[in-house]
C-alpha cells in the first residue's frame, strides 16, 4: 500500500527536510501541501513537484483525504489542527515540537488525546537516527548494565530543543515516570513575543529523579555544553550520555562513543545524512501504526505529553524554588510568570 501524505506549513526550512525524506520512504508519497502564503506555497510545490496546493489546510483535509500529514505550524494552533484532522478522518499526524506552550494548552491537548482516533506522533526524528538507534538498542539490551545517570543537553532553549532532549532521555530510560524534578532557570530573552512562539527561559538546569535510583541531569540553553569545538551555531550541540553499572554510551549530533566492560570505541557521523534517514524511518513507523494498532509509535502523543509535563514542572520548580512532582497541580499562566520573574 502507498500512503497519501501532506504537509501543513511549508514557509520554513523544516518542511524541506520532510519533503526530502520521501526519497527514502517507499510506502508514502508527498501528494498535497498547505500554507497561508501563496508565494511560498507555489515555490515549495514547484520545488518538490506537488500540484495539490491549499491556503486552507481544512480544505486540503476535505478534498485530498490524506492518510498522514506533517504539521509545521506554530504551537498555538497544534490543538486546532488535531481537532480538524480528527473531524476529517485523517489517519495520522506527525507534529513538530514543541507540542504546546504552557499548562493551559497542554491540558487541552491531553483531554483531546483521551478520546481521539487520529494517531499523533511528535517529530523527534533523532530517535530513529541510525546511530542513535544502535546505541538505544545497546542500553535496552542491558549491555551497559543498570542505568544510573543520564547527562543530556542542548544549546537551544527548552522550547526549541528541550523536548528533543527529554525524548532522548526517555528513549534510553523508559522505565516509568519521574519521582522528582528540581530545576533552576535564568534569562528572559527567549520569552520575547514572536511569531514562532517558542517561549522559554534562556537557560534551564534540571535534576530529574526516578524510582529505580536513576537520575537525569538536563541542561538546555546558554548553559548547555558545546559538543563541537569551535562551532558557534546554536543548533548543533545536542548530546546525551547514558552511564550504567557496566559502561556508558554517548551520542552527539556529530559523533558517538561507547565504553563497555572496559573496551572503548568511538567514531563520527554526518548529522544531515543521519537526519534524513531518521525522518524517513519515523514516517515509516507511523505507517506501521496505521496498519496495526499494536505497533505503537515510540513518539506517540502520550509519550510526548509526559515529556512536556516534565518541562512544565521544571519551569515551576525554578519559579517556586522547590522540587516538583508530576502529581502536583500545574501552574496557570506559566509563560507570563516566567516573564515577570526573568525579564528585566
Amino acid at each position: 500500500m502507498t500512503y497519501k501524505c501532506g504537509i501543513i506549513g511549508v514557509s520554513g526550512g523544516r518542511a524541506n527536510g520532510h519533503a526530502d525524506a520521501y526519497a527514502h520512504i517507499p510506502r508514502g508519497t508527498l501528494a498535497c501541501i498547505a500554507t497561508r502564503n501563496r508565494d511560498n506555497l507555489d515555490a515549495f510545490g514547484q520545488r518538490w513537484n506537488v500540484d495539490a496546493r491549499y491556503i486552507d489546510y481544512r480544505e486540503m483535509f476535505e478534498r485530498e483525504k490524506p492518510d498522514l500529514v506533517h504539521v509545521n505550524t506554530p504551537p498555538d494552533v497544534r490543538l486546532e489542527v488535531m481537532q480538524a484532522a480528527e473531524a476529517a478522518g485523517v489517519g495520522a499526524l506527525i507534529i513538530e515540537k514543541p507540542l504546546a506552550i504552557q499548562a493551559e494548552d497542554y491540558l487541552a491537548i491531553r483531554k483531546f488525546a483521551d478520546t481521539a482516533k487520529v494517531k499523533v506522533a511528535i517529530n523527534h526524528q533523532l530517535h530513529f537516527h541510525p546511530r542513535r538507534s544502535q546505541l538505544q538498542a545497546l542500553v535496552a539490551d542491558g549491555t551497559i548494565g543498570t542505568v544510573r545517570l543520564i547527562d543530556a543537553s542542548a544549546r537551544m532553549n527548552m522550547a526549541y530543543q528541550g523536548t528533543h532532549v527529554l525524548q532522548s532521555v526517555a528513549a534510553f530510560h523508559p522505565q516509568g515516570e519521574p519521582t522528582g524534578i528540581f530545576a533552576q532557570i535564568s534569562g528572559g530573552d527567549g520569552l520575547a513575543v514572536g511569531r514562532k512562539q517558542h517561549y522559554a527561559p534562556d537557560a534551564t538546569l534540571a535534576a530529574v529523579r526516578y524510582g529505580d535510583a536513576a537520575s537525569t541531569l538536563l541542561r538546555c540553553g546558554t548553559n548547555g555544553p558545546y559538543v563541537l569545538a569551535g562551532d558557534e551555531r546554536v543548533n548543533v550541540h545536542k548530546q546525551v550520555t547514558v552511564y550504567g553499572t557496566d559502561g556508558y554510551v554517548h551520542w552527539s549530533m556529530w559523533g558517538w562513543e561507547t565504553s563497555i566492560s572496559g573496551k572503548r570505541e568511538r567514531g563520527s557521523h554526518n548529522y544531515p545524512d543521519e537526519d534524513i534517514l531518521g525522518q524517513a524511518a519515523m514516517t515509516e513507523a507511523a505507517f506501521d501504526w496505521l496498519e496495526d494498532d499494536r505497533r505503537l509509535h515510540p513518539l506517540n502523543l502520550d509519550a510526548a505529553l509526559l515529556d512536556f509535563h516534565i518541562l512544565l514542572k521544571a519551569y515551576m520548580s525554578g519559579l517556586n524554588r522547590r522540587e516538583e512532582t508530576l502529581a502536583s497541580e500545574l501552574q496557570p499562566g506559566l509563560i507570563e510568570a516566567l516573564r515577570q520573574t526573568l525579564v528585566g
